[in-house]
This record gives C-alpha cells, sequence and structure tokens, in this order.
C-alpha cells in the first residue's frame, strides 16, 4: 500500500499521524514550526486524505504502510486514531521508532468492564449505523466531537470542516474500517514492552478520550512523561500549539546516540 506524505524541515526524522476521517493537513497549523527542529513527514492514512484510494485494512495492514513510510530511527507522534497506529508500529517495526508521543489518544477507544476511560460501545455503534444511513451528517458530527468542550468550539468545528472539504470526506468503506478499529481494538497489553522514551499529551476536557486515558498510558509506558493540558480538548494542538510543539520539540535529541535511532534518509520515491 502506497500512502501520501508530505515532507518539510531538515533534521531528526518526525513522522505526524492523524486521526479518524481526517488527513494529514490536520496538522497545517503546527507543523511549520516543527520543521525547525525536524525532518517532517506528514502522512495521510489509508483511505484518508489523497491516499484515499489506498485500502484502509487491518490495523496491521495500516501499520505496514506506515513503517514503509518511516525511516528507521524516526520519532513518531499520532493523534487519537494515530496514536493506535503508533503504538501497534512500536511493537510490529521497533526499528522504525526511537520515540513516540501520544497526542489525546488511548490504547482502548471503547468503555469496558476493565476500562472507565474510553466511549460507550453503543455511542461507536451508532456512528457506524450512521455512516450507513447518513454518511455525510455523521462524519461531520463526529469530527465535531473533536472540538467540543475546548476553547473557541465553534470555531475549531468550522477548521475541521473546511480540512474535511479540502481533500474531501474518505471513502465510506475506509470509514467503517476505521471505526470497527476504534470500536475493537485493544493494545493495553502491549503497552509495557515499548521501551522507548515517550510523551503523552491530553486535554483535561477531551469528550473521545478521557484524560483517564491519557494519564493510564503515561503511567504504563516504561519511558513516559504526561502533558496534561487542563482547559484543552481533543484538539491541543489546534488549541495549545506552544505547549504541544514544545513537547514534540523535547523529543529531538532523545535516542539520538543509538545506531537505529540514527536511520536515514528516505527518497520520495521509496515511498510512492
Amino acid at each position: 500500500m502506497s500512502l501520501h506524505v508530505e515532507r518539510l524541515g531538515a533534521g531528526p526524522d518526525l513522522v505526524l499521524l492523524h486521526g479518524w476521517g481526517l488527513h494529514g493537513g490536520a496538522w497545517q497549523s503546527l507543523a511549520p514550526r516543527l520543521a525547525a527542529s525536524f525532518r517532517i513527514h506528514v502522512l495521510d492514512l489509508p483511505g484518508h486524505g489523497h491516499s484515499r484510494d489506498t485500502p484502509f485494512g487491518t490495523l496491521d495492514e495500516v501499520v505496514d504502510a506506515v513503517a514503509a513510510c518511516t525511516p528507521a530511527g524516526a520519532k513518531v507522534c499520532g493523534w487519537s486514531l494515530g496514536g493506535l497506529v503508533a503504538l501497534r508500529l512500536a511493537t510490529r517495526h521497533p526499528e522504525r521508532v526511537a520515540a513516540i508521543a501520544l497526542v489525546s489518544s488511548t490504547p482502548c477507544f471503547t468503555r469496558r468492564d476493565d476500562w472507565p476511560h474510553g466511549m460507550a460501545p453503543e455511542t461507536l455503534e451508532a456512528f457506524a449505523e450512521g455512516l450507513r444511513t447518513e454518511p455525510a451528517k455523521t462524519i461531520r458530527s463526529f469530527v465535531n466531537l473533536n472540538a467540543l468542550g475546548g476553547p473557541h468550539a465553534r470555531d475549531r468545528m468550522r477548521e475541521l470542516a473546511a480540512l474535511l472539504a479540502a481533500r474531501g470526506t474518505p471513502p465510506s468503506p475506509a470509514l467503517a474500517a476505521g471505526l470497527a478499529l476504534l470500536h475493537d481494538t485493544d493494545l493495553r497489553d502491549e503497552v509495557a514492552s515499548i521501551d522507548r522514551p515517550a510523551v503523552v499529551i491530553h486535554g483535561g476536557r477531551d469528550v473521545l478520550t478521557p484524560v483517564g486515558a491519557g494519564r493510564w498510558l503515561a503511567g504504563r509506558l516504561p519511558f513516559a512523561r504526561l502533558v496534561e493540558i487542563a482547559e484543552a480538548a481533543h484538539l491541543p494542538f489546534v488549541s495549545h500549539p506552544d505547549t504541544v510543539a514544545e513537547a514534540l520539540e523535547s523529543l529531538r535529541d532523545w535516542g539520538a546516540d543509538g545506531e537505529e535511532a540514527r536511520g536515514r534518509q528516505m527518497s520520495p520515491e521509496e515511498c510512492r
């Protein structure tokens, strides 16, 4: 599977992975600042944005496609669904990951008997039904939840709507497959094995991935620190860009001494 990748900046490699229903343009306000410290690789996940013709597939198929575009020893930042991809990338392709950042993410999106930090299963199931009957309305409703609870929520919702329009709504099969992945995936048992430096960035007002998930991740990842932003919702890199940028910039020198972490630059041809 080939993915669309935009690259900018120079320095250690940093891969940015977006969330469900959107595309790499979600990082447009943050990527230029980060490009002063990193060589940025902004991916469109399978079935999303300019990668819309690439099937979404299973989690491992998505991760393998991302790995093919990730230089060895990169720093990898995943937001929301992108965080699930980053977590599995760190265990399935550890040679690609020198450090990891998880923004508004969780190892398990669905609430379970032993996991109170997720969405009610029936909520995700209702979205799945909505995709079958009113797909455009459903994707707008879900995307709006990204901003709910945060500062200037209505402005953020309008920005997200414009972003979605810029590269088009993902095909229905990709949306359905991604939503099923959010509903079914539970990576909690893998987290403790990720022996990479990590930063967990989470908003205190997040209604999609409650802040308890971020606290849990920071407590279970062996080498993690938590950056909790009390006033942020699911879009801390939009509402609090300076705080998020500083947290990601702290990744710059992690792993820089190891042969694995030095890696190499990939040519654009290698990821087409």
